[in-house]
């Protein structure tokens, strides 16, 4: 039977990418996305066009009941949800002095809250079958943080907080949970670097060249096929960090 896979944040960036690394093998695929409506239509159209079909679902994935209401819609149409993919998120550069309440909260929201609430929903159905893989891409941050970036790289070290006890939590149930660790990735996110900056990341990195979207999502598609990686950190960043 084919696996059923939800990923958040599905429309553009690391996300498009896992979309279509998943599709392309097989996995009914449920494309979640909140504003970038466009992308995710034309996402689901170049897919048709090689005969694969995606599902795709707007839903702010930091408000419950937007997530149960995709979840529920999912397991409607498929039955299940083998695979959980948390990968929508947001960045936020300012000095730390400068990060107001709002900010805070913001961030927070958006990417830590929702891959709480969006695994709290899916995981009952997990356990029910004794069965599932949740990935949560977090961020190299997460791991050695970033100047400027001090909410964004709370939320990311709690994802891989949470990955690790859950994993424990969840492993009888035969569960498995993971995070991967981008680093810096050729992603919108990025986008507002210069030409030299982005020059001198590639000289600070062994291998010399940028991330892209594909590189984590061939990483997804390991985790996915493996069977005994549970509770890991898997930072996918060319050996820009070693840690």
């Amino acid at each position: 039977m084919e696996k059923v896979a939800i990923i958040t944040g599905g429309a553009r960036g690391i996300g498009k990418a896992i979309v279509e690394v998943l599709a392309r093998k097989g996995i009914k695929v449920v494309a979640n996305y909140h504003q970038s409506e466009e992308k995710a239509k034309k996402l689901k159209a170049e897919l048709e066009k090689e005969n694969i079909f995606i599902d795709i679902f707007k839903a702010d994935v930091s408000k419950r009941e937007e997530v149960k209401k995709m979840v529920e819609d999912t397991i409607k149409k498929y039955g299940k949800i083998d695979i959980l993919i948390n990968n929508a998120g947001i960045s936020q550069e300012k000095l730390f002095q400068d990060i107001t309440d709002e900010d805070w909260n913001e961030v927070i929201k958006v990417n830590l809250y929702s891959v709480f609430c969006t695994t709290q929903e899916v995981i009952n159905y997990m356990i029910n079958r004794k069965e599932g893989c949740i990935i949560n891409i977090s961020s190299i941050y997460g791991i050695n943080g970033g100047a400027c970036a001090v909410a964004y790289s709370a939320t990311k070290a709690g994802i891989d907080g949470m990955t690790k006890a859950l994993a424990k939590e969840v492993g009888p149930s035969n569960i498995r949970v993971n995070s991967i660790a981008p680093g810096f990735m050729n992603t919108d996110m990025n986008a507002n670097f210069t030409e030299e900056e982005l020059e001198e990341i590639k000289q600070e990195t062994p291998l010399e060249r940028i991330g892209e979207g594909i590189d984590i999502a061939k990483c997804v598609e390991w985790l996915i096929d493996d069977t005994f990686t549970t509770g890991q950190v898997i930072s996918i960043n060319g050996g820009w960090v070693i840690t």
